[in-house]
């Protein structure tokens, strides 16, 4: 029995196994921590180039973009993560108070928070698509959240989901550990083009 590779089922199991491996790699490349920006910008990079059409072969393509965006990507990422972090913990301490106005500046850190995890998201896919300066980048990165909200909302939607999914749902993890990212990042790919394309000025 010949397996005709051109048959559209055998062209769908293929792309499935590429996306589990791509996922895989990953998160093996997030496991030192410092890493993670240079993982999410090398992810980005090869779903962008997957969603135009298919071209690329995300697996092979991975580490090579891993090492060409590790010292922007890991650079974007300590500023914009640690201060994701240090606003989440002072929204933490302040909602320890019971006083409104202590509550109101929670709410004030948590937001902050969201939007740093937001301009890291933005900044890992401009470092994926762009070569410009590391400062031009993370001002970009810093000001693409207020330009674009409501495309910005459902960037943040889908891994707030995903996380959801897997407190209220435990067993969902495997499919997290398995496609969660990569089939994210996919999705996240027509976000960014849409983006990038609208503020083509900004974002270069």
């Amino acid at each position: 029995m010949r397996i005709d590779p051109e048959n559209r089922a055998v062209q769908g199991l293929t792309s499935f196994l590429e996306f589990v491996a791509l996922n895989i790699l990953f998160l093996v490349c997030c496991v030192p921590i410092v890493t993670i920006g240079a993982a999410t910008s090398a992810l980005f990079e090869v779903t962008r180039r997957y969603s135009d059409e298919e071209s690329g072969r995300p697996v092979r393509d991975f580490l090579p973009a891993f090492g060409r965006n590790f010292l922007a990507a890991t650079g974007l990422s300590l500023i914009l993560l640690s201060a994701a972090v240090a606003l989440a913990f002072s929204g933490v301490f302040w909602l320890s108070s019971p006083e409104p106005l202590f509550t109101g500046l929670a709410v004030l850190g948590f937001a902050a928070a969201a939007y740093a995890i937001a301009a890291f998201l933005h900044a890992m896919a401009l470092v994926a698509s762009y070569r410009a300066p590391f400062r031009q980048t993370l001002k970009n990165a810093l000001l693409l959240p207020a330009a674009e909200p409501l495309r910005t909302l459902v960037l943040l939607v889908i891994p707030v989901t995903v996380l959801c999914l897997v407190i209220v749902f435990p067993p969902t993890i495997f499919l997290v550990a398995t496609i969660g990212f990569s089939v994210g990042a996919y999705g996240c790919a027509f976000l960014f083009r849409s983006i990038h394309r609208r503020r083509s000025g900004t974002a270069t």
